[in-house]
């Protein structure tokens, strides 16, 4: 572990070598010292930071709280760079080119050689470079401080021929990826349940992850999650962090007291936790089938979820709303089913917490892992819904892929 914190500081420092030539360049006069002062001292003292929390092995089991804002602001160092790095390495083949001619040149003694000489670094390069650099710093820095916290609802209306008529209009608000061992700020949080409850829902779910690791993490938050509010009910489920398989525990039978003690925070927050079964919802005379799994995953991620068992008890025309933390798990289980699973709420995702949302484009490199990753997905008839989260995990912010609060409407037609 050490051994990988020391490659990784060295790689970190040669690049931060590289890019300086671009700063040297760009800074020139009697200020230009400050700027190095600067840069170099933001660095280092981030590097011994890293290192010093890498070799005491306080990142085992995941970062810490303070842990993950050093991993933010090792983004934020190392997002500008990574800008900046391809012009500079772009314009030293440009330079390499022309020196390797004069080099040439002079060896062969052609005329006027004497007057040739490589090309030093050019200064509206660098500039334009760092300038650029600009742009992932400032949203970086912006996704830590206010992105994180940027509740946005996202409403989506979902027809189907086999809706039960009473069920025209129902509308279910969906929340995931709480990681409350991660939130920071009550009032930034209030104003999200307060978002989430102004919707004015039918019912309200909970895709999974309440906590990162424990079972605690959920202790100072339990008041304010159970102000959250719908007529026909509050539903929840499992997702992978909330197994705490990512902490070492000193003995299993901790760790299962852990996975009981979560489960009763389910409660006290007023949530009916499903754990592979269904419930019923009845409206007028006419029922729909909700169905929790618990997770099920791919690459490495645990599977106990049961779908198969949930379902069993549900009749094959019933209409049928699953709540499954992992994405994965749709194209896996649901999709072929034998039992048609019209329409699956799900999260896990996060957006991978950074990319592009806007008009016309969606775009994150977590898309390259979860071909459902954000936003709605159909697929032989049924549907599925992948919510951005709530929280957030690892990087303390989020940049382009903002919390979010989903409102399902489901109608006839």
């Amino acid at each position: 572990m050490l051994f990988r914190f020391l490659l990784f500081i060295a790689i970190w420092l040669l690049v931060d070598l590289y890019v300086f030539q671009a700063m040297k360049t760009a800074f020139t006069g009697p200020k230009a010292v400050y700027v190095t002062y600067a840069y170099w001292l933001f660095d280092i003292v981030l590097m011994l930071i890293i290192l010093y929390v890498g070799a005491s092995g306080k990142f085992a089991g995941g970062p810490p709280k303070g842990g993950s804002y050093i991993m933010g602001l090792a983004i934020l160092s190392l997002a500008p760079k990574i800008i900046v790095t391809p012009f500079l390495l772009i314009e030293d083949i440009v330079r390499l080119i022309q020196g390797g001619y004069v080099g040439i040149q002079k060896m062969r003694h052609a005329a006027g050689s004497e007057d040739l000489h490589m090309w030093g670094r050019r200064k509206f390069v660098s500039q334009i470079a760092l300038g650029l650099a600009a742009i992932p710093f400032v949203g970086t820095a912006w996704g830590m401080i206010k992105g994180k916290y940027d509740y946005r609802v996202h409403k989506v209306k979902i027809a189907f021929k086999d809706l039960p008529d009473a069920f025209h209009g129902f509308t279910i608000t969906q929340l995931s990826d709480i990681h409350s061992g991660s939130l920071d700020d009550v009032a930034a949080v209030k104003r999200g349940i307060e978002l989430a409850n102004a919707q004015k829902s039918d019912m309200l779910v909970f895709t999974g992850d309440l906590v990162n690791n424990v079972a605690t993490e959920m202790d100072p938050w339990i008041d304010h999650f159970s102000q959250l509010d719908a007529p026909h009910g509050k539903f929840s489920i499992l997702g992978n962090h909330d197994y705490g398989d990512y902490v070492q525990w000193p003995s299993e039978a901790t760790k299962a007291k852990n996975l009981e003690d979560l489960k009763e925070v389910h409660g006290k927050i007023g949530f009916r936790l499903l754990l592979n079964e269904s419930v019923h919802l009845e409206k007028n005379g006419e029922k729909i089938a909700l169905i929790g799994v618990e997770n099920w995953g791919k690459r490495g991620f645990v599977k106990h979820g049961d779908l198969d068992k949930a379902i069993a008890p549900i009749e094959d025309s019933m209409f049928k709303v699953l709540l499954s933390h992992d994405p994965s798990h749709w194209e896996a289980v649901t999709v072929p089913h034998d039992k048609k699973v019209h329409l699956t709420l799900a999260g896990h995702t996060h957006g991978m917490q950074f990319g592009i949302e806007i008009p016309g484009i969606k775009w994150s490199p977590v898309k390259y892992i979860y071909p459902q990753w954000a936003g709605l997905y159909p697929k032989e008839g049924q549907y599925i819904y992948v919510n951005r989260g709530f929280g957030f995990l690892g990087f303390p912010g989020r940049v382009g892929i903002l919390p979010e609060i989903t409102v399902i409407e489901l109608v006839k037609g």
